[in-house]
């Protein structure tokens, strides 16, 4: 039988205290690429915490956008998991609380504060 599927989930917030700037635009420039470390660095632990854990692969921050501030930055990135029987199925709405949890109600990210309504799991 062929093994476990590769899925993806795109992962969508913004924080409010990274100024946004024409080089996080650009997807190899030095800022884009630190930037992105960073965003890993924070957000794969917290996926690692919550029931996908087990199957969780990892993300990939797929870009950076102004936000409605000058101050925010809109992050957009596309997790991955492997699709197994022992998980029921992906529960978007069961993820998005664990995150939700975790960012003290969609408020901080590390270092990082959040929007508290920009928050999206598959959505």
């Amino acid at each position: 039988s062929p093994g476990p599927m590769t899925e993806h989930f795109t992962l969508n917030f913004t924080i409010t205290n990274l100024m946004f700037t024409r080089d996080l635009e650009t997807p190899n420039s030095a800022k884009f690429r630190s930037t992105e470390r960073i965003m890993r660095h924070y957000i794969d632990p917290l996926l690692q915490r919550s029931s996908i854990g087990p199957y969780f692969s990892g993300c990939k921050v797929t870009g950076f956008r102004s936000g409605r501030h000058r101050d925010d930055t809109g992050v957009d990135a596309i997790c991955s998991y492997q699709d197994s029987a022992s998980l029921a199925r992906f529960d978007r709405e069961q993820v998005y609380q664990e995150l939700s949890t975790m960012t003290e109600g969609v408020t901080k990210l590390g270092h990082y504060s959040l929007d508290q309504n920009s928050l999206h799991v598959n959505g």
